[in-house]
């Protein structure tokens, strides 16, 4: 599937479309805490299933109990449809 980018109007909707997303440097970016490392690791392996799903990867780091993600599309030079309906995925999982 051919990521299709954003629209600036989709772009300006994405705050009220991903309330727990913020845009940073024009990526969507969410930072989450977890129990312990078990926790975040086991978490960020769903995301890699989901992910490879959509054939669209984060950008992401871990450190013990935090994930940090980052999404953006190389391919369009910014954000797409791919990179919200990853989100999406993500806040599904996060519950």
């Amino acid at each position: 599937m051919a990521a299709q980018p954003l629209t600036d109007a989709a772009i300006a909707a994405l705050p009220t479309e991903l309330p727990a997303w913020s845009l940073v440097e024009g990526k969507l970016h969410r930072e989450l805490r977890f129990a312990d490392f078990s926790a975040a690791f086991g978490f960020m392996a769903r995301v890699a299933l989901a992910a490879e799903q959509l054939g669209h990867h984060p950008e992401w780091r871990n450190v013990w109990n935090q994930v940090v993600i980052d999404l953006t599309t190389h391919d369009t030079g910014g954000l797409s449809d791919l990179d919200v309906a990853l989100a999406r995925r993500i806040d599904a999982l996060v519950g």
